[in-house]
């Protein structure tokens, strides 16, 4: 479970989004957020890692979350996305889901 550049600059970028909460409104930095981990799930998936490429794709659920006005679904959305996006992150990073992006598929001859 190693720390790689593609971690780093998703660190970086979050400090960056952070930095800018102070300043930016929630819907604006909502779609900033939602804008940000789609392409890192999207530098994912084309790294050949489909489960993290998940995981990040349920933390864009968390950023359209913070755009919802607050109420009970809005927690229950961002809770719940975080959750998944961790538990795929972390499950992926110890080889604990299959290695789908890799496996043979059978195809049939037309």
């Amino acid at each position: 479970m190693g720390f790689d550049r593609f971690d780093l600059t998703a660190l970086v970028g979050f400090l960056g989004l952070i930095g800018l909460s102070f300043v930016v409104e929630t819907p604006a930095l909502g779609a900033g957020f939602g804008g940000f981990l789609l392409s890192l799930a999207v530098w994912r998936l084309y790294d050949g890692k489909p489960w993290e490429a998940l995981a990040w794709l349920a933390w864009v659920g968390a950023a359209v979350a913070l755009a919802i006005p607050a109420g009970s679904v809005s927690t229950v959305l961002f809770i719940s996305s975080l959750i998944v996006g961790l538990a795929l992150l972390f499950a992926s990073r110890r080889e604990l889901l299959p290695a789908i992006w890799f496996a043979d598929s059978e195809g049939t001859d037309d």
